[in-house]
């Protein structure tokens, strides 16, 4: 009993794989992006590129588990919300309004710890802030809030 479960188990996620996810990037218009219409920092850009850029814009990296499904379904749903939410490649088509908000948002999510996210941190070391990162990241969007 207990091989023939494994073995339907076995043939489930071996179909599973057939349905691959897209992992084509929209096209990103230079001009629209945060940064080329910011020009922040150095480590500002570097933060944004490495916490930030691979959910929030058009230019994410698929890792190899990307490959293997469920957890590619999971990541280009992840992905996709992301992109709803704040798409940095796509900043300059905001009205200033929705800039203020999306802002905002970034600054509490920021603070409160919930950006970047800790399963994207676990498996992405690079994207962790330290404290005083975390500290320059808000006081750098607190400066464009203004």
């Amino acid at each position: 009993m207990k091989s023939k479960i494994i073995k339907i188990l076995l043939v489930v996620f071996i179909a599973m794989q057939a349905f691959r996810i897209d992992k084509t990037n929209p096209q990103a218009a230079k001009e629209l992006d945060f940064i080329s219409i910011n020009k922040p920092s150095k480590d500002i850009t570097q933060l944004l590129k490495a916490s930030c850029y691979d959910c929030h814009s058009n230019e994410s990296k698929y890792p190899w588990y990307s490959n293997v499904a469920p957890v590619s379904w999971f990541l280009k749903h992840h992905i996709d919300e992301a992109r709803e939410e704040v798409n940095f490649s796509e900043w300059g088509s905001f009205s200033e309004k929705r800039k203020a908000k999306k802002i905002e948002e970034i600054i509490e999510e920021v603070e409160e710890g919930e950006m970047p996210m800790t399963p994207y941190v676990m498996m992405h070391s690079e994207a962790k802030m330290s404290k005083a990162q975390r500290e320059t990241f808000i006081k750098y969007f607190k400066s464009l809030a203004h």
